[in-house]
This record gives structure tokens, sequence and C-alpha cells, in this order.
């Protein structure tokens, strides 16, 4: 199946915003600057507490030793914590701390502030389709995600 011009557009279009949001990542404060892998899997630990580090890979479409890696750096920062599963006393469970959580609020927090900088600089007409358009965009994040290798790929349409 082929991409209609407006679909290719489009994809363009996200591809070219992901990577502009992406090259700001935030330096924060006294914590310096945290590479993407830490970011996205302090986000998914936030998400889904308690999961091991194979569920974490998995979920991120990573390789399970440089998840581990990972988890060493945050663990090591303070913001997150490794728990013995109480069932499996071999399986590893990890968690987000307060402080875990509270940076990554800062994170999203500094992230967002370009963006709202941006919005109030376009058309109202603009800004009023960019924010009808978020519900569908992350249904269609949804989406791509239950694609992904290991991603719960239903036939129904999110």
């Amino acid at each position: 199946m082929s991409l209609t011009s407006h679909q290719r557009e489009l994809a363009d279009v996200l591809r070219e915003l992901g990577w502009t949001v992406h090259r700001r990542s935030p330096e924060r404060a006294g914590v310096g600057p945290i590479p993407t892998t830490e970011l996205v899997l302090l986000k998914q630990v936030i998400d889904a507490p308690g999961s091991t580090v194979g569920e974490l890979a998995q979920a991120l479409g990573l390789r399970q030793p440089n998840v581990s890696a990972a988890i060493r750096v945050l663990a090591g920062r303070g913001f997150v914590v490794k728990e013995t599963s109480p069932r499996d006393r071999r399986i590893t469970l990890v968690r987000p701390t307060e402080l875990g959580r509270s940076e990554h609020e800062a994170i999203a927090e500094s992230w967002a502030e370009p963006i709202r900088e941006a919005l109030e600089g376009i058309s109202a007409v603009h800004r009023a389709a960019i924010e009808q358009a978020t519900e569908a965009l992350a249904a269609l994040h949804e989406r791509l995600q239950a694609l992904e290798p290991g991603g719960a790929q239903t036939g129904a349409p999110v």
C-alpha cells in the first residue's frame, strides 16, 4: 500500500517536528544532560511501575543490556529503585522514586515551554487545528506502538 501525498507530507512533518523537539533535550540544573535512553526509560518506569528489565526493554524496543545499564545510572541518580520480586527472588522490579517523578515532571515542563512559545507565534487558526489534532495524534502514536515488534497488534482501529 503506497502513501498518498498528504500521508507522506504528514509523515515528513511529524518526523521533522519530532527531531526538532528531540534536539531541545533539556539539561536540568544540578543533574546535567540526561541521555535519551534514560529519559524514555524513566517515563516507561513511571508509566509501568514494577516492570522487569526485560519488560522495559521489550516495551521500548531496546536491548536488555542497554536497559540494565541505563537502570543502573537512573538508580545511581536516585530516580528509580530496584526491588526483588516477592514472588520470585530471581526477578528484579523497577519502580520510580519521588525524585524520579519530580525530575520527569520538570523535564516534561522544560520540553513543553518551547512548544508553548512556538504556539503563541502562530495563527489562532493553526493553534486551534493543532489542539484539535491532539487526540488523533495520540491515537496514531498508540497505533504505531502497537505495530512495533512485541507490541499488542490489534486489528481494530484505535
